[in-house]
């Protein structure tokens, strides 16, 4: 992860938890700040896990627009240094992460846990880490994208789930 980004991060935890207080269960940066590849221009994929969300995305992005108002000094800061941080959360309760998401994929192997109350969200990707193996899936690279071959031994008719 990026120097420039951990100043950003830990004023980020502190900002989720005053908002959120006990109803939050994670936090975890993925996609290219999780890798540790980001750029100037990237955005600052996270997932934010807590209790008692409100129902619909809209919604969840109000409560969450007051996080990004106490991380206003931090955002400043980083666009000085040329860092045009955009954050991009994904707003969901736990009853949703155990209903799983292809989302995940994406976090098996870059996710940084930077908030992870009795580790649920490390225990949600090691289940499903766990469920891959046992398909045989394999994330599969080309260049610099991948794609997921969930079971490679499939055939047509094939039934299964993640």
């Amino acid at each position: 992860m990026r120097a420039l980004l951990r100043p950003l991060l830990s004023r980020l935890v502190a900002a989720c938890r005053e908002e959120y207080g006990d109803r939050l269960v994670s936090i975890v940066v993925f996609g290219s700040a999780g890798r540790g590849t980001s750029g100037p221009d990237s955005d600052l994929d996270l997932l934010v896990v807590a209790d008692d969300l409100p129902g619909g995305r809209v919604a969840r992005v109000r409560q969450f627009i007051d996080v990004e108002r106490r991380l206003e000094p931090e955002l400043r800061g980083a666009r000085l240094a040329g860092w045009n941080v955009e954050l991009s959360p994904v707003l969901k309760a736990p009853a949703e992460v155990d209903q799983g998401s292809p989302l995940f994929l994406d976090m098996l192997d870059d996710a940084q846990f930077l908030y992870d109350r009795d580790d649920f969200m490390r225990r949600a990707l090691e289940s499903l880490r766990a469920r891959l193996a046992a398909l045989g899936a394999r994330r599969v690279w080309r260049g610099n994208a991948w794609y997921w071959d969930l079971k490679p031994d499939y055939r047509p008719g094939d039934v299964f789930e993640i």
